[in-house]
């Protein structure tokens, strides 16, 4: 049986991804901040529910101690992250990007990345097939971000795509260091989602798709890798 945490799994693509994981025979814990929606997810699920919040240590390891005792960690997958968005949901200009407003978005998505798989390591050494998956963002692609022709230029914002692209060098590193590992970054796509206020052109469905493969991964497949749907993407 392979046992799956999932960090913000109460809504969006950590729930989908959970259902899709639970359906096919995981042992899911829904990771949350929120006790009452985490539970209610899980209830929904047929998962598993862990108070869990990525910015706070005693929440982190209050989390490794429950999974822990009730047998241990397969698959770690990465989703909890977060935008600061301002008036009509608009994501605020370089120009008006502050220092604490990028600490907040740092704090969530790159700090609560490494502090999750920092935590969780011990029991995912002791897995026979051990999986990591970093939700990361098309968004933290330098290539395509510097390309004047790629959809994506047009996006201004410092600190989301900054701190994707910082999951992205925290996957390459952490999957050089444990090579028996399996740990990649994902691009889920741009999926209507509460993140972007569901602007997104994808459904959750969709987006969710790639999670749960790279989810899947058996102990001879890719690492260190930064994949969507259709495979390999430019850093």
């Amino acid at each position: 049986m392979t046992t799956t945490l999932i960090t913000g799994a109460n809504k969006g693509l950590g729930f989908e991804t959970a259902r899709r994981l639970v359906e096919v025979g995981h042992t899911v814990y829904v990771g949350a901040r929120d006790a009452e929606r985490g539970r209610d997810a899980a209830e929904r699920l047929g998962a598993r529910f862990v108070q869990l919040d990525v910015t706070d240590d005693a929440s982190v390891r209050a989390a490794v101690k429950s999974v822990e005792a009730e047998g241990g960690l397969d698959v770690l997958v990465n989703n909890a992250g977060m935008e600061v968005r301002g008036e009509n949901n608009a994501v605020p200009a370089a120009a008006d990007t502050t220092a604490d407003e990028m600490r907040t978005v740092f704090e969530t998505n790159v700090f609560g990345v490494v502090r999750v798989i920092h935590a969780f390591l011990p029991l995912l050494q002791r897995s026979e097939a051990p999986v990591v998956v970093n939700v990361s963002s098309g968004l933290a692609s330098l290539t395509t971000l510097s390309d004047p022709d790629s959809p994506a230029h047009f996006y201004q914002a410092v600190a989301y795509p900054a701190s994707k692209t910082a999951v992205n060098m925290i996957t390459v590193q952490y999957a050089k260091a444990f090579p028996k590992m399996r740990i990649n970054a994902v691009e889920p796509g741009f999926t209507a989602t509460d993140l972007n206020g569901r602007t997104g052109t994808q459904t959750i469905a969709e987006g969710a798709e790639i999670i749960v493969r790279m989810a899947r991964l058996g102990p001879d497949g890719p690492t260190g890798g930064y994949v969507d749907v259709n495979g390999p993407l430019p850093w």
